[in-house]
């Protein structure tokens, strides 16, 4: 079965777990371009094309990566422009954050831009508002709602595993595994460095097996376990450092034990 895997284009400092404010990422330290060049080269050794959700902000300020990236084949998709949190912010506001980001964005790329993630996963219960603004905006599809419950920023544990249409767009959901009636997250992220890699391969072999594909996601900063070290409380740190330095061996057998595509070709738009 082909699955859909998908790159949140930020830099480390743009992680909400950090708390750096986007009036301060002009004086932090870029490393988004070596990361994402060395996932590009992993990508293509594995013969993998992958949607790119890019920060809005990043596109800004390294269009010719985010150009790089098309050319060599991959999807571009947005995910808003300044990692604001859809539960931080109004629909006014958000919806001037996504003019921004698409404006930005599509000046670097000759494709459409169909896709959208929203930062942290925010489109909750709460702020199901934002997909009728997606749907304004020429966004065929959303990859925000993760199917849990206990995350204290994101999760819609009533929600379909499945592809499904949701409002004005296709709702493709981040993937869980069902284990004795609980939804147990295969879906990337700091998921993949915290479980073990025999334990997310099962979860998802049991999504394919269920007949539904795995949307897979991570970051360039999951693979930079030389990034500056932010003091963080405990969880927090474990959360956004555990394994750093594992991510990109796990990430090489991924790609040799499951077939990946962009999420528009596995939704079929």
């Amino acid at each position: 079965m082909k699955n859909a895997i998908s790159i949140d284009l930020e830099d480390w400092f743009c992680a909400h777990n950090l708390n750096i404010r986007m009036e301060n990422w002009d004086n932090q330290e870029l490393r988004i371009e070596a990361s994402t060049t060395r996932l590009l080269d992993i990508l293509r050794k594995h013969g993998t094309r992958a949607t790119f959700f890019v920060l809005g902000w990043i596109a800004e300020h390294l269009p010719d990566l985010v150009q790089q990236i098309e050319e060599q084949g991959h999807e571009i998709a947005t995910h808003g422009y300044s990692h604001t949190l859809l539960t931080e912010t109004s629909p006014e506001l958000f919806e001037a954050d996504l003019k921004r980001a698409l404006d930005v964005t599509g000046t670097c790329v000759r494709q459409s831009i169909m896709g959208f993630r929203a930062p942290s996963f925010t489109i909750t219960r709460k702020t199901l508002w934002a997909l009728d603004i997606l749907g304004k905006h020429g966004i065929k599809y959303d990859s925000s709602i993760f199917p849990v419950g206990f995350h204290p920023d994101y999760g819609m544990p009533e929600v379909p595993l499945s592809i499904h249409q949701r409002g004005a767009v296709v709702e493709v959901p981040l993937s869980c595994a069902e284990i004795l009636g609980r939804k147990i997250p295969c879906s990337g992220g700091g998921y993949f460095r915290i479980f073990p890699y025999l334990v997310t391969k099962a979860l998802m072999r049991q999504c394919n097996r269920k007949g539904r594909p795995v949307i897979f996601y991570f970051h360039p900063w999951e693979i930079d376990p030389g990034q500056p070290r932010v003091k963080l409380p405990y969880l927090k740190s474990f959360r956004h450092y555990f394994n750093l330095g594992k991510t990109e061996s796990r990430l090489n057998r991924l790609l040799m034990d499951f077939e990946f595509a962009p999420i528009k070709e596995v939704v079929g738009l």
